[in-house]
């Protein structure tokens, strides 16, 4: 059983490690500031070094968080250039404040939402209607993201509305700050099962996928990227356009993405 003190203590450990102090980005406002979704992380590092070795320009300080923490610092004033959020609800909630320049918004990417166990664990599940999560559990808990804020959380809860299994666990749910929390819970041997992206579960040696949710008992996975409404500099739309060419297609592909690139102003 896993103990609440435990995750929040955890959750609160990733926030620190993933999301940079604004005064250290304020300090040094001539870098591009990114703010990125937690599940980016692996595949936007890969992307942002590219861009460094490709163009010579200073390194990005790349801020990762849930999309609804780092769309709620945005609307406080953070001082980012670019915003990719994980869903497209997030991105249009800064639309909505006016807070992104509308016409450098793109639909970037798509993923997977994916059950997983510890790399040795036994478990097997058939994710079908009616599939019984809670004898899969059994005296444990099934970690998502917060299920009404965090992309992954969402999409995560309406698959399982969908599977008709959302009444039985849903007392049982070890809720994280962000879908790489909810990773480590299962990564760390605190939860037994998790809801995560496919992208997620790929970065992580001690985590397996035990099955995939069929992309129909969820809505459609999108990752939209826009430049903030605020930002002055012009590596913000520079790297917008380093994400959509084809040298970084391999690099979310092989994270398991898949490249949308397609101009998107509402969802």
């Amino acid at each position: 059983m896993i103990k609440r003190r435990s995750l929040l203590g955890m959750g609160l450990a990733l926030a620190v490690s993933l999301a940079p102090a604004f005064d250290a980005a304020q300090a040094q406002t001539k870098e591009l500031v990114i703010f990125a979704a937690a599940s980016m992380k692996n595949a936007l590092d890969e992307a942002a070094a590219s861009w460094v070795k490709e163009t010579g320009k200073p390194a990005p300080k790349i801020s990762y968080a849930a999309s609804n923490t780092l769309a709620k610092q945005i609307e406080s004033g953070a001082p980012a250039d670019l915003f990719v959020s994980a869903d497209l609800d997030w991105m249009d909630y800064v639309a909505g404040k006016n807070l992104i320049k509308p016409e450098s918004r793109v639909s970037l990417l798509s993923n997977r939402i994916v059950l997983i166990a510890s790399k040795d664990s036994a478990a097997k599940i058939d994710l079908k209607p009616g599939a019984d999560l809670a004898a899969a559990l059994g005296s444990g808990r099934l970690a998502m993201g917060n299920v009404d804020a965090v992309p992954a959380g969402k999409y995560g809860k309406a698959a399982l509305e969908k599977l008709g299994s959302w009444d039985k666990v849903k007392d049982r749910i070890a809720q994280a700050d962000s879908v790489r929390a909810a990773l480590l819970f299962v990564s760390r041997g605190e939860a037994p099962l998790g809801i995560v992206y496919a992208t997620d579960a790929a970065a992580d040696p001690q985590v397996k996928v035990i099955a995939t949710f069929p992309e129909d008992t969820h809505p459609p996975i999108v990752y939209p990227v826009a430049v903030t409404k605020d930002s002055t500099n012009p590596d913000a739309q520079a790297f917008l356009t380093w994400l959509r060419s084809a040298g970084t297609k391999p690099v979310f592909e092989k994270q398991g993405f898949t490249v949308l690139n397609k101009p998107a102003t509402s969802s």
